[in-house]
């Protein structure tokens, strides 16, 4: 299946522009591609054309008054010639603009075609709500299970990546992110009970056992909250609680309150199970989500013990982003 190729081409002038002298200059470059043109006039706003060409392809030109005229060009030939007419198209766009403008141009942008509806899937969001377009060149699996959709896409760059659900979890690329969870190789594992919470990707499970613990336990294919009553209650204690099961929470409304109330409640019963010189790692968030990691910081002082923490910011690969990652331990009572 072909997918839809999205173009884009945008300038910016320097001073407000002459909306119908702009139209009438590029009419002909529109027309030259055997395209029909209808125009709408907003009188103080501006025109909006758009061209549409027998074999589907159509573009928008939008004209601002202030100087903003903008060009989107959808196409459905995916081949190199429909590739290069597009070029040609927006090259010519261009030109005439230049023409029109001579050095009034403050500024021109022609992004990446952006590839819509193809079977590979190219573009995730970055924590931040950033737009990141991968090079993803196969998908390796792709299948809904009883609890979320999982994804394995191939990266050129990266390896394969897992995601699931829509959130980019972790690549073959990000050995980072698991050090980072295990306390960046200052521990020392060897002997220790050791509980992993989640960790689905098995990255934490594979790197740990090199270290020679005890006993690892993790917790992958039920719910985490049982397992941590039933622990707590048998007085099961671990050196070691890494959890991996989520991120810190985005949305920072009230309506998440119950989102934060589950989070404290996993926090409170690791420390339920963590010995009193054990420590506790998880990962939290990106660096740019400052209200939910101080909003996170803001839990770990109403957990049934005080604690402390400290933090470490880590380069993600795969996630094109800065990564905060979180030691927890039982403050230490005087005796």
């Amino acid at each position: 299946m072909a997918a839809a190729r999205h173009s884009t081409l945008d300038f910016m002038l320097g001073a407000t522009a002459d909306c119908n002298a702009v139209l009438k200059a590029l009419q002909p470059v529109f027309q030259e591609q055997g395209m029909t043109e209808t125009v709408h006039n907003w009188e103080d706003h501006g025109y909006l054309a758009t061209y549409i060409k027998k074999n589907g392809s159509f573009a928008n030109l939008r004209i601002h008054p202030h100087g903003l005229v903008l060009v989107d060009l959808q196409s459905y030939n995916d081949h190199t010639k429909g590739r290069e007419e597009t070029d040609q198209l927006l090259n010519k766009v261009e030109e005439r603009m230049k023409e029109l403008f001579h050095g009034n141009l403050k500024r021109i942008k022609r992004l990446p075609a952006i590839l819509r509806g193809g079977v590979i899937d190219r573009y995730w969001p970055t924590a931040d709500g950033r737009l990141v377009e991968y090079d993803i060149d196969e998908v390796v699996y792709d299948e809904d299970s009883p609890f979320q959709n999982i994804k394995i896409l191939h990266s050129k760059q990266f390896g394969n990546i897992l995601i699931l659900s829509g959130d980019v979890n972790l690549a073959e690329s990000d050995l980072a992110y698991t050090r980072a969870i295990m306390g960046s190789g200052k521990e020392d594992y060897t002997g220790k009970e050791v509980l992993i919470l989640g960790g689905g990707d098995g990255g934490i499970l594979y790197e740990i056992v090199k270290l020679k613990p005890k006993m690892v336990t993790m917790v992958l294919i039920e719910d985490c909250i049982p397992v941590l009553k039933r622990y707590a209650k048998e007085g099961r204690m671990f050196d070691y609680v890494i959890n991996d099961l989520t991120a810190v929470p985005i949305s920072t409304s009230p309506e998440e309150d119950s989102t934060w109330e589950f989070l404290r409640l996993i926090l409170d019963l690791s420390m339920k199970v963590l010995k009193q010189d054990g420590k506790y790692f998880t990962q939290g968030n990106c660096i740019n989500l400052t209200d939910a990691l101080t909003l996170y910081e803001e839990q770990l002082s109403r957990l049934y013990c005080p604690v402390e923490f400290s933090k470490e910011i880590v380069c993600v690969p795969s996630y094109m982003e800065l990564w905060v990652f979180y030691t927890i331990w039982k403050k230490q009572t005087e005796v």
